[in-house]
């Protein structure tokens, strides 16, 4: 008969483990109560209590620069304002977007108007009428007219340094024309007054890509003549270099003593900002330098794809603790990942995020 070793049964608290608590709606007074009490919870709740607190630890030390990180329609689907209210309260040290989302961001500061519709809507009909679609939300062909006169009038007026483009320098240039016209609120008119610059790397990927470019095209047809032949016309290339963008934020990481990442969804701004400590790295070897070591010792991502598909927008902490790009956490990396539509989350996080901070 074979003996049984009996099982030396644990509670939790003797081996340091924390007890969840019921949530109870009633006793939570405020925004930040209700996320603390979702942080003793289970699951998503549990999630999004302990990215409240990784975002507070990282907008109260003095020595993490945090970039923010944005895919997706984010300001088409209205969470603009959260992002101003992000950078004006020195929570992001800088943006890496999509121009997507930005082109989008400029409607709403400019005083423009996006409009809610079926998804079901007929998709030709919105066409003839100049309605482009995004799921349920219609940014109007009109608005994105009014952002290439915008983009054309201060591309005319303005000289980048050195005459050469790049996205980082674009945007500080329609910042500053935003804070002048003073239409309201923008996430460039915020970043440009708190001097947080603003990349985005796929540029060419996005209306204001394209605006650029119509710019630089009509000022060389100014130049040579009106002209329909397609191989004349898309000749033209504007002075713009993305390797600016590169080498600027690779000098910013660089001088930061601690580095944190808040990312909504994913894609190529999530997978930009993160190869920075990749970069420093082969850099390093290649190069045969000593130069630091960055790495991501904060994270905050709010995306709903699971990590199975493969996509960047689901890549977990810990797969990029395997790149190089992310403190483990037994060396004191601090991450959470909220599994769930940001339009469901991000409001309520920062809501109680901004409480915590503008306590007296």
């Amino acid at each position: 008969m074979m003996d049984k070793t009996l099982r030396h049964l644990h509670d939790g608290r003797e081996d340091g483990l924390r007890p969840l608590e019921s949530l109870d709606p009633d006793a939570a007074t405020s925004f930040a109560g209700l996320v603390r009490a979702m942080g003793k919870t289970a699951f998503g709740g549990r999630a999004l209590g302990d990215a409240m607190d990784i975002v507070l630890e990282m907008g109260r030390d003095p020595e993490c620069t945090v970039v923010m990180t944005l895919s997706g329609a984010m300001t088409v689907a209205k969470q603009g304002t959260i992002i101003c209210g992000m950078i004006e309260r020195g929570l992001v040290d800088v943006v890496v977007a999509t121009g997507a989302l930005m082109a989008h961001g400029l409607t709403e500061s400019v005083g423009l108007a996006h409009y809610a519709t079926s998804p079901d809507a007929d998709d030709a009909d919105l066409f003839e009428k100049g309605y482009n679609r995004i799921y349920d939300t219609l940014e109007m062909e009109s608005n994105l007219n009014h952002i290439a006169e915008l983009v054309s009038e201060v591309l005319g007026k303005t000289q980048p340094e050195g005459g050469v483009w790049s996205s980082a320098r674009f945007c500080r240039a329609l910042g500053q024309a935003l804070d002048e016209l003073d239409h309201g609120p923008g996430i460039l008119r915020s970043a440009w007054r708190k001097n947080v610059p603003v990349f985005i790397p796929a540029f060419t990927d996005s209306e204001m890509g394209l605006d650029f470019s119509t710019w630089a095209m009509k000022s060389a047809l100014v130049a040579s003549g009106p002209t329909n032949d397609p191989e004349a016309v898309f000749q033209a290339v504007p002075a713009y270099n993305p390797f600016i963008d590169l080498q600027e934020y690779a000098r910013l990481i660089g001088r930061s003593k601690r580095i944190g990442i808040f990312t909504v969804g994913g894609g190529v701004p999530r997978n930009w900002a993160q190869q920075v400590a990749p970069y420093y790295d082969i850099t390093s070897a290649r190069l045969e330098l000593e130069l630091p070591e960055p790495r991501f010792q904060y994270g905050v991502r709010i995306c709903p794809e699971p990590v199975h598909w493969g996509g960047l927008s689901g890549c977990t902490y810990s797969e990029g603790v395997s790149w190089g790009k992310f403190v483990p956490p037994a060396e004191g990396g601090r991450y959470a990942e909220v599994h769930a539509d940001a339009t469901l989350v991000w409001p309520l996080l920062m809501k109680a995020v901004f409480e915590e901070l503008d306590k007296k």
